[in-house]
């Protein structure tokens, strides 16, 4: 039999072992939650830091478009109209064998100027937070087919509403850079656009009969990563599409169950 001591000292030792084992175990589990902690905290740092960056990113091109805009408009924009009224006062002075020429040069100078001031209206956030993206977009399609660079159309379901403003802009660029794509590389005929205004988002798809490209092989391209980083901005699901000999389409979700759409 063991003594009463002995006893008390075998006691004592697995209290202190407890007590060790508990201390480590609590250690353990405080250290885990504040290394999770610093992650988290570290996490959170780098994506506010992402899009703060992207925001100044955007902000940038979005001043640069502006200004490229009134350059075009209140430069370019104003020579072409001088243009024009030098034609008008020159008109009665054309020899008649001249006139069908002289008409020509006419017309083509008050095109250019009609085209420099859409395309003024495109590169203004200003613009476009006045009009809307539905009208802003309904004016570069119809811009295109007025130079007749592709038949262009688009159709709208569903009753429209409102949304952000910095928010149209930021879809209305993705389209545009969208479009640009179609108009510089697609060598497309037919470009579809499509605006469906559901109860808690707006579904945008276009869709061109173009080339096509590889997707594996321009997956990191910078008009496809400007597009998809956008999109991640406003909360969108981004999908491009596109097959050799099939075209390209893309699709945007834009959720508006919180954006407080009026």
């Amino acid at each position: 039999m063991l003594r009463k001591e002995e006893i008390l000292l075998i006691i004592y030792f697995i209290l202190v072992i407890l007590f060790l084992a508990g201390f480590t175990v609590l250690f353990f589990i405080t250290y885990q939650r504040r290394k999770n902690k610093i992650l988290q905290e570290k996490f959170q740092a780098e994506q506010n830091f992402k899009t703060e960056l992207a925001n100044a990113r955007l902000e940038i091109q979005e001043t640069t478009l502006k200004n490229v805009s009134w350059e075009l408009h209140d430069n370019i924009g104003q020579l072409l109209a001088v243009a024009k009224m030098q034609l008008n006062v020159l008109n009665q002075k054309v020899s008649i064998e001249n006139q069908k020429s002289f008409h020509e040069v006419k017309d083509l100078v008050a095109n250019s100027l009609t085209e420099i001031r859409a395309l003024s209206r495109s590169l203004n956030n200003e613009v476009i937070e006045y009009v809307g993206l539905e009208a802003s977009v309904k004016n570069e399609i119809e811009r295109f087919n007025r130079l007749e660079v592709v038949d262009a159309n688009l159709k709208i379901a569903g009753e429209a509403y409102t949304i952000p403003q910095e928010h149209s802009i930021i879809l209305f660029r993705i389209l545009q850079e969208y479009f640009s794509n179609v108009i510089k590389y697609a060598a497309a005929t037919k470009l579809c656009v499509k605006f469906e205004y559901a109860k808690n988002e707006i579904i945008i798809e276009a869709n061109e009969d173009g080339r096509g490209f590889n997707m594996e092989e321009n997956k990191s391209g910078s008009g496809l990563l400007n597009m998809r980083s956008r999109a991640e901005m406003i909360n969108s699901s981004f999908a491009l599409n596109s097959e050799i000999g099939k075209g390209t389409s893309l699709s945007l979700r834009y959720p508006t169950k919180n954006s407080n759409h009026e």
